[in-house]
């Protein structure tokens, strides 16, 4: 998978290389610095559902508990249950409901898609700037506030991709001879 992402990442800075004979144009605007494989792999941040990608760390459930009053709780409420942004607890109601609940515990299938979204977006005045302890420690406190772990269990990299969520298989029809299978 890592492998067809770099590599169609190459086919499109090659495609979108202007073709001309003007040197001028060939030469461009002679902005930036050439990235050396090094760095390229320094920004290699993809996390994969099976855990393939997550960084060493570990977080618990207090830590994140902490963090999350200080740094998220202004978007998402105290206990995350929304403000100004989306709820991320408290949802009740499936997604096949008529009023769906799009909460972490309804809606997100892997764990590991969580912890990659809050590491590269949250929060949202600084993106990346959580450590990976922190983000395993908030990834730990919304689990558990919507019912997936316990409140005494620690995430890493060894264990995340193991927490079954609840909707792990909500996006997912597997057809077989013409017939849907599956719930």
């Amino acid at each position: 998978m890592k492998m067809i992402c770099r590599t169609l990442l190459v086919l499109v800075l090659v495609c979108t290389v202007p073709v001309s004979a003007d040197p001028a144009i060939k030469k461009g605007p002679e902005l930036g610095q050439v990235v050396t494989p090094e760095q390229a792999g320094s920004w290699d941040w993809n996390v994969y559902p099976d855990g393939e990608g997550l960084p060493v760390g570990r977080g618990t459930v207090a830590a994140g508990q902490l963090l999350f009053e200080q740094q998220c709780a202004f978007c998402h409420g105290i206990g995350g249950v929304g403000a100004s942004a989306d709820e991320l607890a408290g949802g009740e109601a499936s997604l096949k409901s008529e009023v769906p609940d799009k909460t972490i515990g309804t809606y997100w299938p892997y764990s590991t898609t969580l912890f990659d979204f809050i590491r590269r977006a949250m929060p949202m005045n600084a993106p990346f700037s959580l450590s990976p302890d922190q983000v395993y420690a908030v990834t730990a406190y919304l689990l558990y506030i919507n019912g997936i772990i316990k409140e005494d269990q620690e995430l890493n990299q060894e264990n995340l991709a193991a927490v079954a969520m609840p909707n792990r298989n909500g996006f997912l029809q597997i057809y077989e001879f013409g017939e849907a299978q599956g719930k």
